[in-house]
């Protein structure tokens, strides 16, 4: 087991193969195993070996905070793949070790099933993020009452409530109404709508009943709901 001379050309390659189909050297965060395998690198990999780069890139953002990642340091010929001679420990293995490996692989499953969960982790991940897609968006909406008041008692409260009516806008309704006296013969137009809040607001809807200026003396806000 090992990357072999992480120095050489044949070394990165065999590390560029290795994080292909992973994200860190083991496990699924990054550890004491990445920080050990990145401290023997002398500078990036070159960018043809893309998926090196990008673990190399990756490792490279802890390194202030190297010391705090999980793991204890192993040797270094004692991560990467199965199979692959670590030349930089000073040792080749013997006839006996190759005997060994030849009867049984005691990484390659461990491997096999780190690449498994591996893909099963992204496939869940882009199953809930096309799942979220598709959820439709909470639009927040008011319940608002206004108080809309004429000039005097010889207003006419119908043609009031027709102008008030007439405003039509993307994410406004109109409620019920009514006529609320105020005194002396004067009755305020009392009326309801429901609005989106992200496209209409009392401002602007003050400016357009206020707006029919021979029957409106002014408006007020009487309630004002979440909805």
């Amino acid at each position: 087991m090992g990357f072999g001379d992480l120095k050489s050309a044949s070394g990165l390659k065999v590390l560029n193969d290795f994080m292909s189909d992973r994200s860190y050297i083991e496990g699924y965060v990054p550890s004491q195993a990445d920080v050990a395998v990145f401290e023997v690198l002398s500078a990036p990999p070159p960018a043809d070996l893309c998926h090196a780069l990008r673990w190399f890139n990756h490792i490279k953002s802890y390194q202030n905070q190297k010391n705090s990642l999980p793991g204890v340091k192993k040797p270094l010929g004692q991560y990467g793949p199965a199979g692959v001679a670590d030349t930089t420990s000073g040792s080749a293995p013997t006839a006996d070790d190759d005997d060994d490996d030849d009867d049984i692989d005691l990484f390659g499953s461990d491997n096999e099933e780190d690449a498994e969960a591996a893909r099963l982790k992204e496939q869940r991940l882009a199953e809930y993020a096309a799942k979220k897609a598709k959820k439709p968006a909470l639009i927040a909406k008011s319940s608002i009452l206004l108080d809309v008041k004429p000039w005097d008692d010889e207003t006419d409260m119908a043609k009031l409530e027709e102008c008030v009516r007439s405003i039509q806008m993307d994410g406004l309704v109109w409620g019920q109404s009514k006529l609320v006296p105020v005194g002396y013969g004067i009755k305020k137009l009392q009326i309801g709508c429901v609005v989106e809040d992200d496209k209409v607001g009392t401002d602007i809807l003050e400016e357009h009943i206020t707006a029919f200026e021979d029957f409106v003396q002014s408006m007020d806000v009487a309630a004002f709901n979440k909805i």
